[in-house]
């Protein structure tokens, strides 16, 4: 995926392998662009980046998009942790790569901790990076490249806050194949019936609630109610992270979609 195509990805719904649906819910249902949180305030952010210019940038490019309020920064995974208990942002835009403690082990701190913890943001330089499906897999919301303008970027952090999620299906798909992450077992043991893992095989592809109602030919209910039930079988903290199990066990095979 090119830098356009990821672009393209994050604002259309559209994918280089020709699935769609890329902002969706933990439930399932399409997103829709909002420049605010869901009561109508402005979205606020924690920054954690352990390079200072980057973060800087960051801080000051996002902070003059409409809707979002940069709240604070972090320069490491344990001053993120700390920021956000502290700050209590909506979303932290989190680096991977950071001392102390990095992003994957920040992101399951953050998201083990008190009641409504914050929605988290991977952003990181390359769609490969060895630990954006692990921390997919601890709970965040979904990823983006620092390359995106950030325009996009922006627009990552309101969809997220509004509850969705931002899936690239093909960058997913490579990055599994890459380095899986051993919770082959998962699936097994979640006891999907037959129809549960064929909404996960279309979930995994990057198709909508109404896209994969429209595929079974069932109700958009019916697809909810499915979704919600993998999501709780599988023990998922999201849509994304409920993709991700799916790679990984082998229910679906990288690469080959459908």
């Amino acid at each position: 995926m090119t830098g356009s195509d990821a672009s393209a990805a994050v604002m259309t719904g559209a994918c280089p392998t020709g699935t769609s649906s890329i902002n969706t819910s933990p439930t399932g249902t399409s997103s829709t662009s909002t420049s605010t949180s869901t009561t109508g305030t402005p979205v606020t952010l924690l920054i954690a980046d352990d390079d200072e210019v980057t973060r800087s940038g960051l801080r000051t490019l996002l902070a003059a998009q409409p809707g979002i309020e940069v709240v604070g920064e972090a320069a490491d995974g344990v001053e993120a942790v700390e920021q956000a208990r502290r700050l209590r942002p909506d979303v932290v835009l989190m680096d991977v790569r950071m001392p102390r403690r990095n992003g994957i082990e920040a992101t399951r701190q953050l998201l083990a901790g008190p009641a409504a913890p914050p929605k988290v943001v991977v952003i990181t330089t390359f769609e490969n990076d060895d630990y954006v499906t692990a921390a997919l897999s601890a709970g965040a919301a979904g990823f983006v490249l620092k390359r995106l303008p950030v325009k996009q970027i922006a627009e990552a952090v309101r969809v997220v806050a509004a509850g969705d999620a931002i899936l690239f299906p093909a960058a997913l798909r490579r990055m599994v194949a890459a380095r899986p992450l051993g919770s082959a077992e998962a699936l097994p043991r979640a006891a999907l019936t037959g129809r549960e893992e064929e909404v996960l095989r279309l979930m995994a592809t990057g198709l909508s609630n109404p896209e994969i109602a429209e595929s079974l030919t069932v109700s958009l209910e019916t697809v909810k109610t499915h979704v919600g039930n993998v999501l709780t079988k599988l023990g998922a903290q999201n849509r994304t992270h409920a993709v991700v199990i799916a790679y990984e066990s082998g229910l679906v095979v990288p690469g080959i979609t459908g």
